[in-house]
């Protein structure tokens, strides 16, 4: 590992040299750095509502987080064109930095979250329910080209999540009821290029499902990445340490994760993305140099160039604004191929997701995806390498389902948005956490989808997102109709799932001196 962060550091000051002269050029037009919206921002839903309608150009297609400055950038070229909108003012306000080079913010919240499951997903719920206290303090600090963001939540639900994967479970310590940090990194910013170190959660793919590849289904960990930005090519790399295990011997196998892709704006409606997620494990591996080489594919270079063994995904996005209205929306990821006749004979492992977004009258929205994740999609013959960190998925956290959504969102008053949905969830008996079958008459017997009793799950819920003053609130609840429950035949569920989360909150900032 030690040589992987020596090969980082100099990857650093390689780009910092090479990106610091047009940085002096630019340096009196360049605007200030900017941190990262997170992905559970209350007005982001209000944001991607106006993305989807067409209203605000995507500042980052099939990528989250973007800065703020890009999504005020977007907000601003709409607000030139469609002067008057009540909510594309507001969040100009909102997402908009001091103006001074060298500045300060620091806010803090206090609230409530009730669940009635601790998981996030409510389509597969798991935890005990109740209510219990929130609090924030966020501080950010940018300075020259840099940017450094610490977020600190005290959130006593994820002690009941099963995808938290963090020590503080279960642990009876005033000290330790739940602090995480959602947010935690320094950003390094020279005109086009970006350098990040800390942790933040990220989506690939359309932001209203969680991606493929890369996601926010588990919570962020440490990572290096780098990025390059300009306005029709796009850039990313991001690697990070997953946890480590133990063998059938009880020898500890260290794990590591690479992501990386290439954005493409081929016309002014047509982008294209071309991504590859890599899980590579072993006693004594490190994160080789031919997993940090962002411009090739490792698929690749284990065919034509250097000889490898590693889970490797390599996935498509692709968006095209048919209109100023209506939009397609794809994501297509492979992990293998079926060769029933091979010597493993094992069924094809991919996933994919087509969706629709588009505007419905002057104010309102809609968008319906349907999204499939085969039976044994993400998992491979060593368990070691499959597409999860502490059982917990790196993309999806599930396989062998199908899911279509629809759902309209309504903005009130400029200030929040209303959605209504409907889900139909058809999960088959497969779990991203199961052996892979280990034998080829078990695999010829795997089908690529829907492993035996089919559940179903019917959905309707309502969601609300957004503030008022200092008040900021993030609910969704809905009714669960559950045919074959728990993969049972004939069992049937019905039952209301929510979760809510209300705070009041200030902020202060300045001026670095």
């Amino acid at each position: 590992m030690r040589r992987a962060w020596r090969a980082a550091l100099a990857m650093l000051g390689l780009v910092i040299a090479q990106a610091g002269p047009a940085a002096a050029q630019d340096r009196a037009d360049a605007r200030p750095p900017s941190a990262y919206v997170s992905l559970d921002d209350p007005e982001l839903p209000l944001f991607e509502h106006l993305v989807a309608r067409g209203d605000v150009e995507d500042p980052s297609p099939f990528v989250r987080p973007f800065r703020r400055s890009d999504a005020i950038r977007v907000l601003a070229a709409a607000d030139s064109a469609r002067p008057g909108d009540p909510a594309i003012a507001r969040l100009l306000a909102y997402f908009a930095d001091p103006a001074e080079r060298q500045w300060w913010r620091a806010g803090a919240a206090v609230g409530a979250e009730g669940y009635t499951h601790a998981r996030r997903d409510p389509l597969r719920p798991a935890g005990t329910g109740d209510v219990t206290a929130y609090g924030e303090i966020r501080l950010e600090a940018a300075a020259g080209p840099v940017v450094a963001v610490s977020r600190l939540l005290d959130q006593p639900r994820i002690q009941r999540d099963p995808d938290w994967t963090g020590i503080q479970r279960g642990v009876p310590n005033i000290l330790c009821c739940g602090w995480r940090y959602p947010d935690a990194y320094i950003n390094l910013v020279l005109g086009p290029v970006g350098v990040f170190y800390g942790q933040t959660a990220r989506n690939w793919g359309p932001p209203s499902l969680p991606g493929i590849g890369v996601s926010d289904e588990g919570y962020p960990r440490p990572e290096f990445g780098i990025g390059l930005r300009t306005r029709d090519l796009g850039l990313q790399a991001i690697a990070s340490q997953l946890e480590d295990r133990q063998d059938s011997t009880g020898a500890l196998v260290h794990r590591y994760f690479f992501a990386h892709r290439i954005d493409v704006r081929a016309t002014r409606r047509l982008q294209f993305g071309l991504w590859e997620t890599t899980v590579i494990a072993g006693h004594d591996r490190e994160f080789d140099a031919r997993y940090r080489n962002p411009l090739t594919l490792g698929v690749l270079a284990n065919l034509y160039g250097f000889a490898d063994r590693g889970n490797m995904l390599v996935g498509l996005d692709a968006g095209w604004r048919v209109a100023r209205t209506l939009a397609i929306e794809l994501q297509v990821a492979l992990d293998d191929i079926a060769n029933r006749s091979s010597a493993e004979g094992h069924p094809s492992r991919y996933a994919f997701t087509a969706g629709l977004t588009g505007a419905l009258g002057p104010r309102a929205g809609w968008r319906a995806h349907y999204t499939q994740a085969s039976s044994l999609a993400f998992r491979t013959f060593n368990p070691q390498e499959n597409l999860t960190d502490a059982g917990v998925g790196l993309g999806r956290n599930a396989d062998d389902y199908d899911q279509l959504t629809a759902v309209v969102t309504l903005p009130l008053r400029g200030r929040w948005l209303l959605s209504p949905e409907l889900t139909l969830l058809r999960q088959g008996e497969g779990r991203i956490n199961d052996p892979y079958p280990g034998t080829r008459e078990a695999r010829l017997a795997t089908p690529a989808l829907f492993i035996g009793t089919v559940e179903r799950t019917w959905r309707a819920a309502l969601s609300l997102s957004g503030r008022e003053g200092p008040l900021r609130i993030s609910a969704v609840g809905g009714f669960h109709h559950v045919v074959n429950a728990g993969n049972q035949p004939g069992a049937r569920d019905d039952r209301f799932e929510g979760r809510v989360l209300l705070t009041l909150g200030a902020e202060r900032s300045g001026t670095l001196h």
